[in-house]
Parts: structure tokens; C-alpha cells; sequence
């Protein structure tokens, strides 16, 4: 009973835009509840909003590793280590991930950003296109991402 309400007042600081409150929340859950699904997702979550993107990475691949078949968490771990520069990391988790993953214009926008990062101009474009032909807002997005500067759409 106590790990549910932890975590409905963790989700509640989460929405409330709180994420240390969420965090020191989740420190009250004990052994195999702080490893629980919903317990890592909400850890992820706040990580993610404070922009602590070591410990959110690890996080994640936890997620990826406990839950293989779910390409959110794939997209997670990817950002994360991107956003810590570690960027031929991120292209691997998601080439590593669910074949699932390639039916989201996400996958195929953050594959873009990676490519053209690690000066792989071709590729970067033929995701880039990808991405788009999904999802047309992915336009917008790519002419603003400072991922994307110089990739001509």
C-alpha cells in the first residue's frame, strides 16, 4: 500500500511541475519497488524534466532492459546520451532497439540528428525524409533543431 501512494504522490509533483519532489518521493520506495516499472518510468520522468541526463540515461537503459519490446524507452535512453554528447551511443540504442521503433517519424527525426551530429550528411537526409513523409510537422521541428543546422529541407 505504502509503494502506491508514493508513487500517485510522485506522479502528483510531476504534474504539478516539481520533479525534486517527485524524485524524494520515489527515495521512500525499498528494494524490489524502487526497481518497478512505474517506479523507474516516474524516476525517468523527473531526471528527464531537470535535465539530469547521466543519471536519466541510466535510467533508461534499465527501462530498455527490463521492458525490450517498448520503443519509448529505446527513445529516452537515445536523447539522453545524446544530450551528453555520447551521440554514437545514442545511434546504437536505437538500432539495438524493437523493430517497432521504425514505424515512429520520432525514430527516423532523432536517427537524422544523430547522423548529420556525427557528419553523416547522407543518412541524416534520408531519415530526415522519413521522419517527414510520417509526420510532416517534422519540417518545422528540423528547420529549428540545433541538431539539424545546415541540413536543407
Amino acid at each position: 500500500m505504502v509503494a502506491k501512494q508514493v508513487l500517485r504522490a510522485a506522479s502528483g509533483w510531476l504534474e504539478l511541475g516539481m520533479p525534486d519532489d517527485a524524485l524524494d518521493e520515489l527515495k521512500g520506495l525499498q528494494g524490489k519497488d524502487s526497481e518497478d516499472r512505474r517506479a523507474l518510468e516516474l524516476t525517468l520522468s523527473a531526471q528527464m524534466a531537470k535535465e539530469s541526463w547521466k543519471d536519466a540515461s541510466e535510467t533508461a537503459l534499465q527501462l530498455c532492459s527490463q521492458v525490450a519490446d517498448d520503443p519509448d524507452f529505446f527513445l529516452s535512453a537515445a536523447f539522453c546520451l545524446h544530450e551528453l554528447g555520447k551521440t554514437d551511443k545514442a545511434l546504437k540504442c536505437l538500432k539495438d532497439g524493437p523493430q517497432a521503433l521504425e514505424e515512429f517519424a520520432v525514430y527516423h527525426y532523432n536517427m537524422a540528428c544523430y547522423h548529420w551530429t556525427l557528419n553523416e550528411k547522407d543518412s541524416a537526409r534520408e531519415f530526415i525524409k522519413k521522419a517527414i513523409e510520417l509526420d510532416e510537422s517534422f519540417i518545422e521541428a528540423a528547420r529549428e533543431d540545433r541538431d539539424l543546422v545546415g541540413l536543407e529541407i
